[in-house]
């Protein structure tokens, strides 16, 4: 071997033995500003930094994974309890979370248990809410809410989209019940969707086809509501802002559905911005005064600003909270694993299968989080004297959809910025799938 093949071998030993020796000094830095995370006392230093802010946005790295429904749905309830907090904004439908919202309110008897309730989830991906561990979260707020006055009871609600067919139905069967007039004539303008009812994704294909557009109806209908606002709400409000909600739904899906068309950031950025105008119309409807917690995955709540999302000219709940609030008006905290299961499919409306999450990539975030050797821990950014440049540098970040390929894992992650995308990460070595209703 001659020596100009001796000399490249040293150097790649020692660039080799040099990242090997910065890593672990990475992670010796972490695990020293690392907090415990062993029980709902542990995020102590969540609720101190909370402070009077008035936006709680909680992430995940996946749509089926239990300890984040499980972390989240502690976190939340020292928020309700210690912090004032009014209502539960989650990354589900609106008509179906407000059944939810009815049960832990006792507005309605329909159902015996928060199981009976979460059973009517029937639309794919049903495991996100039709599961175990929300059935606790719920049944705790219908525990919480027992013997408060109606307006001091927290609430469930939906921020989603997809389910513009049952929101038609909600806004016409109100109508009904309230102004039998007005009723025929939403029905008349929402008879331009009827064709793609139950696929609505072929609305998007008849637009570009035929040049069809149910644009002016969905808008006529919550015009129409607008208008006789005044005599429907005086009956109940709270009826009233429900079906309202709806119309908002059926008029931001139509615009989401048209907006594939146009390709890119378009019909994502129509999704978020139907997001954010849910929270914001809660945070009004309770008042001046009111706090708000919102669940959803990370790539929704963690600033898009800090990730490779904005490049793409992709924007987030948590982007819009903070640029429109401020930086101190909200407190986004992110999830993540090195390794597990979860509830996933194969492909769009595939079966739910439970699977295999492998261990993470070398040198992402999640990476560097293992080689602590926690089982689990708190991460606080905000305020922190110094941070491990992981944290200030881009780097992969964990991201899981409903859709999902371990085989494919390199596409499973966003580079991010953590410290600037999130005030606090909570990061869990090994997690465990939800366990779904049905």
């Amino acid at each position: 071997m001659n020596a100009s093949v001796l000399k490249a071998a040293a150097s790649m030993m020692l660039a080799v033995l040099a990242s090997v020796s910065g890593a672990e000094e990475t992670a010796q830095a972490i695990d020293a500003m690392a907090n415990e995370l062993e029980s709902a006392a542990d995020l102590d230093p969540i609720i101190e930094a909370m402070g009077d802010r008035r936006y709680a946005l909680l992430g995940e790295a996946s749509h089926g994974t239990s300890e984040y429904y499980q972390w989240r749905a502690k976190l939340s309830q020292r928020l309700i309890e210690e912090k004032g907090f009014r209502f539960i904004a989650v990354e589900g439908d609106w008509a179906l979370c407000h059944r939810v919202n009815r049960y832990i309110k006792g507005i309605d008897d329909t159902y015996d248990n928060a199981r009976e309730a979460l059973e009517t989830f029937d639309r794919w991906p049903q495991w996100m809410w039709a599961n175990e561990e929300i059935v606790a979260l719920v049944e705790w707020l219908r525990d919480y809410n027992e013997g408060r006055e109606p307006g001091d009871k927290v609430g469930f609600y939906g921020i989603d989209v997809y389910d513009m067919d049952r929101s038609i139905e909600k806004v016409v069967a109100y109508l009904e019940d309230e102004a039998p007039q007005l009723a025929e004539e939403a029905a008349t303008a929402y008879a331009c969707f009827e064709p793609f009812e139950g696929d609505p994704q072929r609305y998007a294909q008849a637009i570009a086809l035929r040049d069809v557009s149910c644009q002016d109806e969905a808008e006529a209908v919550l015009t129409l509501l607008r208008e006789h606002e005044a005599e429907l709400a005086n009956g109940n409000e709270h009826a009233f802002f429900a079906a309202k909600r709806n119309a908002h739904v059926v008029r931001n899906a139509e615009r989401h559905y048209r907006a594939m068309l146009m390709g890119g950031a378009a019909s994502w950025n129509t999704r978020v911005n139907h997001f954010f105008e849910t929270v914001e119309a809660l945070m009004e409807y309770y008042g001046e005064d009111a706090k708000g917690i919102v669940w959803a995955h990370n790539t929704h709540i963690g600033d898009a600003r800090a990730t490779e999302m904005a490049r793409a000219g992709r924007r987030n709940i948590g982007q819009l909270v903070r640029e429109t609030h401020g930086e101190e008006a909200a407190f986004l905290v992110g999830f993540t694993t090195h390794r597990g299961t979860v509830l996933a499919g194969s492909a769009w409306e595939a079966p739910m299968q439970t699977m295999e999450i492998p261990p993470a990539m070398q040198d992402s975030l999640e990476d560097y989080l293992h080689r602590t050797n926690r089982e689990s821990m708190l991460l606080m950014f905000e305020d922190a004297e110094e941070l491990p440049s992981v944290f200030e540098e881009p780097v992969g970040h964990r991201a899981v959809g409903v859709v999902y390929n371990p085989a494919q894992e390199h596409g499973n992650y966003v580079s991010t910025e953590a410290a600037a995308r999130y005030n606090a990460l909570l990061y869990f070595e090994e997690t465990e799938a939800l366990t779904p209703l049905h």
